[in-house]
């Protein structure tokens, strides 16, 4: 594949008109994969928060991880080889991550002190919202990583 345009600045914009962390980051780079953006937008409703607003793997995170799968995923269940270089390739990209924001946990991320969120509601997307969360960083820092390595 040929080198891309960068999209960060688009998946930022695409969080900050609504989307969840997932969605900004695996919809923004799925139609490179053969992934229609409204496929996109459904498989990746279901990560944003941390997995269903329940705080846990930032769903940035989760983006990174299922566009490589898209782009390199190993398809046959006896190819141990490539399981290896799968979770390899998608550890290293954590690990920048984490290095990145200090963490690959939304509830850490947010510097919150439950480890689940009782309501499953979304919070109002207000100006307050955007300016005291890390999420429209978070997702810009994933947005590059996806591109370090898998638009190269």
């Amino acid at each position: 594949m040929e080198k891309q345009e960068s999209r960060v600045g688009s998946a930022v914009e695409m969080f900050e008109s609504g989307y969840n962390c997932c969605q900004a980051v695996f919809a923004t780079y799925a139609d490179l994969y053969g992934m229609d953006r409204e496929m996109a937008l459904k498989l990746a409703s279901t990560m944003g928060a941390g997995i269903g607003r329940m705080r846990e793997v930032c769903g940035a995170v989760s983006a990174m991880a299922l566009l490589y799968g898209l782009k390199n995923g190993n398809i046959d269940p006896r190819d141990a080889k490539a399981k290896e270089e799968t979770y390899t390739v998608v550890r290293n990209m954590a690990d920048k991550f984490e290095a990145e924001n200090g963490s690959i946990i939304c509830r850490e991320l947010l510097k919150l002190s439950v480890k689940r969120e009782e309501s499953a509601k979304p919070d109002e997307r207000t100006k307050e919202y955007y300016m005291t969360r890390p999420c429209s960083k978070v997702v810009a820092s994933a947005a590059s990583i996806v591109e370090e390595y898998l638009l190269c």
